[in-house]
């Protein structure tokens, strides 16, 4: 701390005061005099070579600086519509000269600001500042430019029917992503800022009306509790704002498509956007939202529901295939068909391990190479993912470490976890799959059905921002039922996911008449 030359006291920077957010740091107002300013600032931005000083006259006089960060503004704008009319600017009285600026300007975003704070968040997100000498104010230009991604269709949620668009890293074209979505003014965006250092920009989108207020609250109370030095990605945010951190499932739902959030917005939940990341939150998340494609909605209802059934079939082979066979092998040869048994038996001759060691070792095997194939580049990972796996499984059934039939279930087993719509299901089967296998190997099918009752159960006491995991089937109701099991047509979905809904209206149509379904009787629900 220190005392300027008016009396007052202010920050020397840079100071242990800048360590916390800028949030949280006291309002340090402008000086009258431009140049304690420009003191103030300048130290504050010691050694960095990036932020513009540029110190000009106006109205024949009169000191002014413009300060901006190379690389985050436009300076081309800067220059044609910012400095060059403020050079050129008439004579004004000294008690005009403020508005006046502000009038020369021809850029259509203009703020005031009051305070040193306020500077430090403009310049961070590209918007160019000018001080001028005998004014406590500043004028803020909206004039941000940086390098952004083009918009393309998320190469995770690849779809062969809808849209081929994608979020970006930059969280104003995301939210006018789902502005071109939803164009309705009920569409909300609250900002807020979560990072010391980084001040990231989050958003928490909602329809006001649809989603249940008592949901916006808590979301936005858990995003402000964060307290962190910086905001990266949304897996930091995820993971802080989730009911029970040691759950090996997701209780946030994720995407890089608009319509699925757009959807989520339309279906009551809350939507939360993350700059610098195209991943976006969806709260609340549910066990069947898990298993849901955007797809499903674009196909025929017949269509999608036959994809879904198949989907929930490989769910549980991708979870419990290699216990299955792990088990009925060790403890219930009976089991299996006598021609069946003497085949694996055959097979399983030259083995030195027995069942659940063999099972252990594929298993790590391919979730190496799985791992192996995503971090490689695209070109050879592919490639080196597939072919590795033949090799190695060729060599070690050809070495007499495994077996034929314990490469086919294994093999079973990893295209059935692709089969997962949701990287964070497959991840969530990938893991719970061994301590299954264990139980197994230990007790049989007894250790089979120990396993499934203890994730039920743990599946039961799950909740995702106060709604339990499995609400669309416990407590059950019908009309919940219309999108888990099966896809139902369009015309028969008019009522939205009540438990947390406001607003169970949806999808009805002014006219009967203009409404497709049964030609007999009613609505169609």
């Amino acid at each position: 701390m220190k005392f300027l030359g008016n009396g007052k006291k202010k920050f020397d920077f840079p100071s242990k005061q800048l360590n916390e957010s800028l949030d949280t740091l006291p309002e340090i107002p402008l000086e009258p005099e431009l140049n304690k300013n420009i003191q103030i600032l300048k130290s504050a931005y010691k050694d960095c070579s990036d932020v513009v000083f540029r110190e000009f006259i106006i109205s024949s006089n009169i000191n002014a600086l413009l300060l901006y960060i190379d690389g985050l503004s436009n300076t081309e704008e800067i220059d044609q519509h910012v400095l060059k009319p403020l050079i050129q600017m008439k004579s004004y009285d000294l008690g005009a000269i403020f508005e006046n600026t502000k009038k020369e300007i021809s850029v259509s975003d203009v703020k005031e600001i009051y305070a040193i704070t306020d500077i430090f968040k403009q310049i961070s997100i590209g918007n160019p500042i000018i001080l001028i000498d005998k004014q406590t104010r500043g004028i803020s230009i909206g004039l941000p430019k940086w390098e952004k991604r083009s918009i393309k269709e998320p190469d995770a949620e690849s779809v062969i029917r809808g849209p081929r668009e994608g979020f970006i890293e930059t969280l104003r074209v995301n939210t006018s992503l789902l502005r071109r979505k939803i164009r309705h003014p009920l569409l909300k965006m609250k900002q807020i800022d979560i990072g010391r250092y980084t001040e990231t920009q989050v958003i928490v989108a909602y329809i006001e009306g649809v989603a249940n207020s008592f949901l916006v609250d808590e979301v936005t109370s858990r995003l402000k509790r964060i307290k962190i030095d910086g905001i990266l990605e949304s897996g930091y945010i995820e993971e802080m704002i989730q009911d029970y951190p040691f759950s090996p499932f997701p209780q946030v739902l994720t995407t890089e498509r608009p319509d699925v959030a757009s959807a989520s917005l339309l279906e009551g939940r809350v939507v939360i956007l993350i700059d610098g990341t195209p991943i976006t939150l969806i709260a609340p998340c549910t066990f069947a939202s898990l298993l849901q494609a955007p797809e499903d909605y674009y196909n025929h209802f017949y269509i999608s529901t036959f994809i879904r059934w198949l989907r929930y079939l490989f769910f549980f082979i991708a979870l419990l295939a290699p216990s299955a066979y792990v088990a009925i092998l060790t403890f219930h040869q009976e089991m299996l068909p006598t021609s069946l048994l003497l085949t694996i038996a055959e097979s399983r001759e030259q083995i030195p391990f027995p069942a659940l060691v063999e099972a252990f070792i594929m298993e790590i095997t391919f979730e190496a190479l799985r791992e192996a194939g995503v971090r490689l580049p695209k070109q050879v990972g592919a490639a080196v993912s597939i072919v590795g796996a033949l090799v190695i499984g060729q060599a070690a059934t050809a070495a007499g470490l495994v077996s034929s039939p314990m490469v086919m279930v294994v093999a079973i087993t990893g295209v059935a976890s692709f089969l997962m719509p949701r990287y964070a299901t497959g991840i969530s089967i990938r893991i719970l799959r061994f301590p299954i296998m264990i139980l197994s190997g230990v007790l049989g099918l007894l250790g089979v059905m120990l396993g499934i009752t203890a994730i039920v159960a743990h599946l039961c006491t799950l909740k995702s921002f106060g709604v339990p995991y499995f609400n669309s089937t416990a407590p059950l109701k019908i009309h919940n039922l219309k999108d888990v099991l099966i896809r139902a047509p369009w015309w028969a979905m008019d009522t939205r996911p009540d438990f947390f809904s406001q607003d169970t209206s949806y999808l009805r149509r002014e006219s009967s008449t203009q409404k497709p379904g049964p030609s007999k009787g009613g609505d169609g629900s």
